[in-house]
């Protein structure tokens, strides 16, 4: 056993990493046939530039604005959508007065959102509120489908024995509902990440990434745009990741208790 899994742990460490260095190579080579740094920077530019950005103040105060707004509109939305959906499969009113809502906030571009919301608030606050209406009806459909599809037969046992609300909350709806909950969010943790940023390369908030992005493609400084876009995809990664293990330790807990 001790001999294998070193061996195995190699094979999947080496089938992850090929594909990135295959990538690399590719995009090396584009940037040496195109022979224009403003047009396309190498990855070695860009890997310094990121370098120096890390060892900037402002670089990490920027992540932290950028993260935090984003993740504030990303709970907001899971809370206020499995509210709303918990509500609406109980009541009918509200799953009518719902309905066309969230309907228009699937149809509405991510951009005309944007441009709306810059009316009412100032951009500060502009990727919050874009990345709760990027989650919000993911989530409140997903989760009104978990409920929906709840095992009626353990409602009626619960009615039999006369279960607690808050026992069949913990003991039935969770575990029913709960593949539902992790769908939504495996649904919305990318696209979530990827509308705050835009809305911050519209917005332009001081101190985020999207201001950054702007002003790369502004000076044409190619190495910074690659390099804060690194940057992106970095954090959306770890910020997925790093949530959907939060999810699964969860997950794990509640099927103990039930």
């Amino acid at each position: 056993m001790t001999d294998t899994t070193p061996r195995t742990h190699l094979k999947r460490l080496c089938r992850r990493a090929w594909p990135i260095a295959f990538w690399l190579v590719v995009w090396h080579i584009a940037s040496v046939v195109v022979g224009h740094d403003i047009l396309l920077v190498s990855p070695i530019a860009a890997a310094e530039r990121l370098i120096e950005l890390a060892g900037e103040a402002d670089f990490w105060l920027s992540i932290g604005q950028s993260l935090s707004r984003i993740a504030l509109g990303f709970i907001a939305a899971l809370v206020s959508g499995t509210l709303l959906a918990a509500a609406s499969s109980r009541f009918s009113a509200i799953f009518d007065l719902l309905a066309p809502l969230v309907a228009a906030i699937k149809a509405v571009p991510v951009a005309s959102f944007v441009i709306l919301v810059l009316i009412w608030v100032s951009s500060e606050h502009l990727s919050v509120i874009i990345s709760f209406l990027m989650v919000f009806p993911i989530v409140y459909t997903n989760m009104l489908e978990g409920i929906r599809q709840t095992d009626r037969q353990l409602l009626e046992m619960a009615d039999v024995f006369e279960v607690s609300a808050f026992d069949r909350l913990r003991f039935i709806y969770c575990s029913q509902a709960l593949p539902y909950f992790q769908a939504a969010c495996s649904l919305s943790l990318g696209m979530c990440w990827k509308a705050g940023i835009a809305a911050e390369v519209i917005g332009l908030p001081e101190m985020s990434i999207g201001e950054h992005l702007y002003e790369a493609k502004v000076y044409l400084d190619t190495a910074d745009l690659f390099a804060w876009t690194i940057v992106i995809i970095c954090i959306s990664i770890v910020f997925e990741k790093a949530f959907k293990k939060a999810i699964d330790c969860a997950a794990r807990k509640i099927e103990r208790m039930s």
